[in-house]
């Protein structure tokens, strides 16, 4: 393996902020593998050298990134790795993605995460220049539609990290309809891509499975899927649109929409008790406030942590993956917290769903009819 250039990472944090360090947001209390004590990315570390591009403002968004910086913890705690960590500064595209990769290949990684499905076209490109290096991209290929495609002269060095958020959603939606006392419930969604709409289109079904009358409504932020500002860094538009819904009579509303979704959980607190909230890829009763935490009723576990820890040990193991791998319940990939324990009487119910997803008796839909 290559060494960690110091000087070329120095240059990867004049570029970009929170590379190589971290910062105030600091990391998630999540910890899955009992570890995640580093507040910061080491740069002196025996194992391998990983860069991580975050999407939008990097750390601190309590849900996606966050997770991902878990899995950063606990490698460098369990194979001794050095990183660095690339955020944009401004606005941002697929060439200004490609150039922020390039930096972090430029500064001697040997392992590269795109945390984000907007990482596609620019993995995409970058990774053929440099097929020593290993690239994953959470949420990738797979994700982002038909116009995205896993090239073939970059798959031996390229892996796409997905998740069944359809299951995930499913069972929390069977939360939502067991635990409702209006018979109405709400799902804001970042956008109308095929990725948001796996979350909406599952927790639907799992509402439904319950009880087909209980009504269920969807909003998106907007259509635009490359509009990544309103989707997913707008909590003043989520917050708007989980008002309306509770105006109407929802009382428990599902967010999928990174950091808007902090705006959601403001307007559930706002509507006080007897409103919920659902919390979206990490276990949000541990990321909101103290005040915050009696209204979050459980939240849909999306393992980022786990499937970017996996891909750098996979690497460090010297057995790298390529191609496309997906987290689903049979491999506990997605699934339901219970900090709080305010759906410690309906996990009989929560448990017999998920046996019936992972066995593939029941299929949870990806698109909403």
């Amino acid at each position: 393996m290559r060494r960690f250039n110091k000087l070329a990472a120095l240059a990867v944090v004049a570029t970009f902020a929170l590379a190589g360090c971290g910062g105030d947001d600091g990391g998630t209390t999540a910890e899955p593998n009992g570890n995640g004590s580093n507040d910061e990315c080491t740069t002196d570390g025996s194992g391998p050298k990983v860069g991580i591009a975050y999407d939008g403002s990097g750390r601190g968004d309590k849900s996606f990134n966050d997770a991902a910086w878990v899995a950063m913890q606990n490698a460098m705690e369990d194979f001794d790795i050095s990183c660095v960590e690339a955020t944009p500064t401004g606005e941002d595209n697929d060439e200004a993605r490609a150039e922020r990769l390039r930096q972090l290949a430029d500064a001697g990684m040997e392992v590269i995460i795109g945390n984000g499905y907007a990482y596609t076209a620019a993995v995409s490109q970058v990774a053929p220049e440099y097929p020593e290096i290993y690239f994953a991209v959470t949420d990738g290929f797979t994700a982002c539609g038909k116009t995205c495609a896993l090239p073939n002269d970059a798959t031996e060095n390229m892996v796409d990290l997905t998740f069944a958020e359809e299951q995930g959603s499913y069972l929390v939606g069977v939360a939502a309809a067991l635990k409702t006392e209006t018979d109405h419930v709400g799902f804001v969604g970042g956008n109308t891509g095929p990725l948001i709409t796996k979350f909406a289109a599952g927790y639907q079904a799992g509402v439904q499975s319950v009880d087909p009358k209980i009504q269920v409504d969807i909003q998106f932020l907007t259509e635009d899927t490359a509009d990544i500002d309103t989707s997913f860094f707008n909590p003043t538009g989520a917050k708007q649109a989980a008002e309306g819904m509770i105006d109407d009579g929802a009382d428990i509303i599902y967010q999928a929409a990174g950091q808007s979704g902090l705006g959601a959980i403001d307007a559930v607190v706002a509507a006080g008790d007897g409103h919920w909230a659902i919390g979206v890829d990490s276990d949000q009763y541990n990321t909101v406030s103290p005040e915050q935490q009696p209204f979050i009723l459980t939240s849909m576990l999306k393992r980022v942590d786990v499937a970017i820890y996996e891909f750098i040990k996979a690497v460090e193991d010297g057995n790298p993956p390529s191609g496309a791998t997906v987290y689903d319940l049979s491999v506990d990939g997605v699934g339901y917290s219970t900090s709080g324990g305010f759906i410690d009487d309906i996990t009989g119910e929560l448990d017999a769903a998920k046996e019936s997803l992972a066995s593939g008796e029941v299929t949870a839909p990806t698109t909403l009819e």
